[in-house]
């Protein structure tokens, strides 16, 4: 079946003057509309005008141009039907074999400060995802071309076969109607910030969790396998977004990524982000089994790995500062699965490339955007706000008699921050700036606290212990006191906090309450 037209109408203006010529030289009718025709025009590519094509002008702003039967009738027709054929002659309806479209940026203009209603609404494309949705109804007969990035593959099967293969269409079809089902729903989202009284206003949506979800994924890297090897998984990112977070890290070298490699890599960056020194984080199964700060970084990767170097054996490493060469030479005696940083000077690179399977990973040093927490159970989906409460100074509450030193008020923020990325029940002992011992995911808190002494491979005294959740009797408090901590930091609100309080007293501890709880499952 000869290809005859391409009706091209494009927001995003990327290759089309060169793909619309070569259509051309290939004796392709060119139809199109607006700011496209006129482009390709200057060009000097040959346009014939839809509004030539439908025999009605582009009327109501630009709203009405190719709902049109002379668009869509020929974009629709299954050229295998005789009665298809007979009503399209009968009606002087031309075929359309290829359908080059792509849309308003909606999301775009959404996210733009001051964006009114009307221009939220005036930004919302109707021809477009209609030609798309249409196209690629018909992909037997049809190509539906929406993105750049399929420019050369169509050009190449044309100039080669002069025809599309099917299963070329049928993969363009695909990916018209992710485009079209992922329009769709931002639009949905964004039409919940509209209030109606006597006229319409945008404003933040009333609640702060929205009333329906709409996400489109698209999947960038299949794994090996996931946490075990009978089970399949893959990489997916959000569909039609600039990338940020590991979507737009760089893999310097090493071996592909795994499933646990990306969990455990993301909790170490989460944590990494925390602090504004240079800081190092070892974690091994998504819990830190060593942190630290120092205003050197190869020091604080010391300080990180001595807290519990034998846990740290194959864990995966964060870094909030470029590594250098010295950082390097350390990080290459630790076998490790990976290293996340923000990025790596030449010499730190040439120290690590001799273990080739070590994957590095440079992290973008944007921020990512705060983004709701998705996570599956049967039948259903929980969803939550991410845990990004700052814990500020005015906050912390002294319930003790004796206040904390400076020495144990600067470590109690730093252990607090640790503490936020341990699974509960969490318990962290910390010293000038560097985790002692680590306690995780015991079902009692005072558990978490004899695993964490345990773990300590150094003397505990004068360090200070923090808790994600209170202390729901004095028993936790009491085991501290005894492996040497002088210093607690905690939420508070359990209904025997006067005897923990007490406890302390008698202790000579100094205890603060920070009235924010951080469970992590």
């Amino acid at each position: 079946m000869a290809i005859e037209r391409a009706l091209i109408s494009v927001f995003d203006k990327t290759g089309v003057v060169e793909f619309a010529r070569q259509l051309s030289q290939l004796k392709i009718e060119i139809v199109s509309t607006g700011g496209t025709a006129r482009l390709l025009r200057e060009a000097g590519v040959p346009v014939r005008d839809v509004s030539e094509l439908t025999g009605w002008p582009e009327m109501l702003g630009g709203r009405v141009k190719t709902l049109h039967p002379k668009v869509h009738g020929g974009i629709l027709f299954r050229r295998g039907s005789a009665d298809d054929r007979k009503q399209t002659a009968q009606h002087a309806i031309s075929p359309i074999d290829i359908v080059v479209v792509n849309l308003y940026p909606f999301s775009a203009t959404a996210s733009k400060a001051g964006v009114t209603a009307e221009e939220l609404i005036e930004n919302i494309d109707i021809g477009g995802p209609t030609m798309i949705r249409s196209a690629a109804k018909n992909f037997e007969s049809v190509a539906v071309v929406t993105d750049s990035a399929d420019y050369p593959r169509v050009l190449e099967e044309l100039v080669s076969a002069r025809k599309i293969s099917l299963e070329t269409r049928l993969d363009l079809a695909r990916k018209a109607f992710a485009l079209t089902a992922r329009y769709d729903g931002e639009i949905a989202t964004q039409l919940e910030r509209l209030t109606a009284d006597r006229e319409l206003h945008l404003a933040a949506s009333p609640e702060r969790l929205p009333f329906r979800l709409h996400y489109a994924f698209e999947r960038k890297q299949l794994m090996r396998y996931g946490e075990n090897p009978h089970q399949q998984a893959a990489l997916y990112v959000p569909a039609g977004r600039s990338s940020h977070g590991f979507a737009a890290a760089r893999q310097l070298q090493g071996k592909e990524l795994s499933y646990n490699n990306l969990v455990d890599l993301d909790a170490a960056w989460s944590l990494a982000r925390e602090f504004s020194s240079p800081a190092a984080i070892i974690i091994k199964h998504n819990n830190p089994c060593g942190a630290a700060e120092h205003t050197n970084l190869a020091e604080a990767y010391r300080r990180a790995l001595a807290c519990d170097p034998v846990s740290a054996f194959g864990g995966v490493i964060a870094f909030n500062r470029s590594l250098d060469e010295e950082t390097a030479e350390e990080v290459a005696n630790l076998f490790a699965e990976c290293i996340a940083a923000p990025g790596y000077d030449a010499a730190a690179q040439e120290k690590l490339a001799a273990k080739k399977n070590l994957r590095l990973l440079e992290m973008p040093v944007e921020k990512s955007p705060v983004e709701l927490e998705l996570k599956r159970i049967d039948g259903a989906l929980l969803v939550q706000e991410p845990d990004n409460r700052a814990l500020n100074e005015s906050e912390l509450k002294i319930v003790t008699e004796r206040a904390p030193s400076d020495a144990e008020h600067h470590t109690m923020w730093f252990a607090w921050k640790v503490c936020k990325h341990v699974k509960s029940n969490a318990i962290v002992f910390a010293r000038d700036g560097q985790t002692l011992g680590v306690g995780a995911g015991q079902m009692s808190r005072v558990d978490s606290v004899k695993i964490a002494i345990m773990k300590a491979r150094t003397s505990l005294a004068g360090s200070i212990v923090a808790s994600d959740a209170f202390f729901p009797f004095p028993d936790g408090v009491e085991e501290a006191a005894k492996a040497g901590a002088t210093a607690v930091i905690q939420p508070g609100g359990s209904v025997r906090d006067p005897e923990v309080i007490a406890a302390a007293n008698r202790l000579g501890l100094a205890m603060v309450f920070t009235g924010i709880r951080h469970f992590r499952h």
